[in-house]
């Protein structure tokens, strides 16, 4: 008899390592709370059996990237090596980086590159005018895509029905009085901004923030990340960014669009 061919879903089925998924979903809980947490509550958290989370902690704590005494677990430093693995490997940050250091002197301000994560933004370098920072979003930092200028900046990659499904699907809480929730509205100003090319938010993720960002393109034209800079709304005027940042903004993106693979 003829041996069956497996259908694609059912290769993925057999490929997918549910005991992987599962300790890597375990390894996401501890940011929920500060400090150690104990087996039932990340059980709790992770949605897993207390037995399995146990086996799966135990696993952890030999290779290194927890501790724990049986009762409370922690994260160890060694769970950072997955996080450095992400940044020396990432090419968007090697072109990057110098490009947010020139900017970051030449405007005085911290300058920040995002990446879109799904419905959020994460931020994974920055640069400032020395390389001791006193302020500005941390790098691993996430935030709603819909709500800040890097994240619409890069939303305006998908044309306006795919754009529109994800605004509606997507969890819209609005983080100050000034957010803007409603999706035909939001569908609105970025499109409007993937016109002009940059997308300035004013107080809309933070309540004394504004921010301008523009998206970074790769060869094809392809947008692969967004880069901004912002700053308190008592020191700098909204048309302060589009006269002063905007301009430095423009210039790294498209300094580095060919370098990008």
């Amino acid at each position: 008899m003829p041996k069956l061919k497996r259908s694609e879903s059912d290769e993925r089925a057999t490929d997918f390592v549910e005991s992987l998924d599962r300790g890597l979903r375990l390894l996401q809980c501890f940011g929920a709370t500060a400090g150690p947490m104990t087996l039932s509550d990340l059980a709790r958290a992770a949605d897993l059996p207390r037995a399995t989370a146990r086996r799966m902690l135990l696993t952890l704590q030999r290779g290194g990237y927890v501790s724990g005494d049986g009762k409370l677990f922690s994260l160890t430093p060694h769970v950072l090596t997955l996080a450095t693995s992400y940044l020396r490997s990432s090419q968007i940050i090697a072109v990057l980086q110098p490009v947010l250091d020139r900017i970051a002197i030449a405007a005085q301000e911290i300058s920040s590159l995002a990446v879109l994560d799904g419905d959020d933004v994460v931020f994974i370098a920055r640069g400032g005018p020395t390389r001791i920072f006193s302020g500005g979003l941390e790098i691993g930092y996430r935030l709603p895509a819909f709500c800040t200028s890097v994240g619409r900046a890069m939303l305006g990659q998908f044309d306006d029905a795919d754009l529109a499904a994800r605004l509606n699907a997507m969890n819209r809480q609005a983080l100050t009085p000034q957010t803007e929730t409603d999706p035909k509205a939001l569908l609105a100003r970025i499109s409007a901004d993937r016109a002009q090319g940059y997308s300035l938010v004013d107080r809309e993720a933070e309540p004394h923030f504004r921010s301008i960002s523009v998206p970074v393109r790769r060869y094809d034209g392809v947008i692969v990340a967004a880069i901004n800079m912002g700053a308190h709304v008592d020191r700098v005027p909204a048309q302060e960014l589009l006269d002063r940042f905007l301009p430095l903004l423009r210039d790294g993106a498209e300094a580095v669009r060919s370098q990008l693979l």
